[in-house]
């Protein structure tokens, strides 16, 4: 399907592109990699999400070292403690690892989550931005994914100079 439908679009440019009658088709692309990555409002979120997860990160990376504490303290003295002693010890040690899986996995989804909605945010400004420079500059079809696309058609500076520059200054 997705092949019936480059195919299908191909054709239209090329059967636009070899009507002689009409004017000059303008093909614009923007690599929307880079925007999410380069662009100020995309910059801006990232450094929210990592200051917003920070403590959490933190307290896993304490709680995995405090596990690791623990396995190798249960491997050194294993063979000398007492079994009640070492049925405690494992148990509290499959606790704390249980609980850390358990905490990564909704650090991961909250995460992701919170990604998400930042980044479609920006998106949409993302792609108001092109619309407004496809209308202003007169382009008839902007791609944002394509295998090659030559420099001479790559607006994605100028999108990301439009998302910084309008970006707000203060939050």
């Amino acid at each position: 399907m997705k092949k019936f439908g480059i195919s299908a679009l191909a054709a239209c440019v090329l059967a636009v592109c070899a009507q002689p009658a009409l004017a000059e088709v303008r093909i614009g692309f923007v690599n929307s990699d880079r925007v999410m990555k380069e662009a100020g409002p995309a910059k801006k979120a990232q450094q929210k999400l990592e200051k917003e997860f920070e403590k959490r990160d933190q307290e896993l990376q304490r709680m995995g070292k405090q596990l690791q504490t623990m396995q190798e303290a249960l491997e050194k003295n294993s063979m000398t403690m007492a079994e009640g002693e070492r049925r405690t010890k494992e148990r509290e040690f499959n606790d704390l690892n249980r609980d850390i899986q358990r905490k990564q996995r909704e650090f991961r989804e909250d995460l992701n989550q919170r990604r998400n909605e930042e980044l479609a945010g920006i998106l949409d400004r993302a792609n108001k931005a092109i619309k407004q420079i496809a209308e202003a500059e007169k382009f008839d079809i902007i791609f944002q994914e394509a295998v090659y696309a030559s420099p001479r058609i790559d607006i994605t500076d100028k999108v990301i100079k439009a998302l910084t520059d309008a970006a707000p200054t203060a939050k």
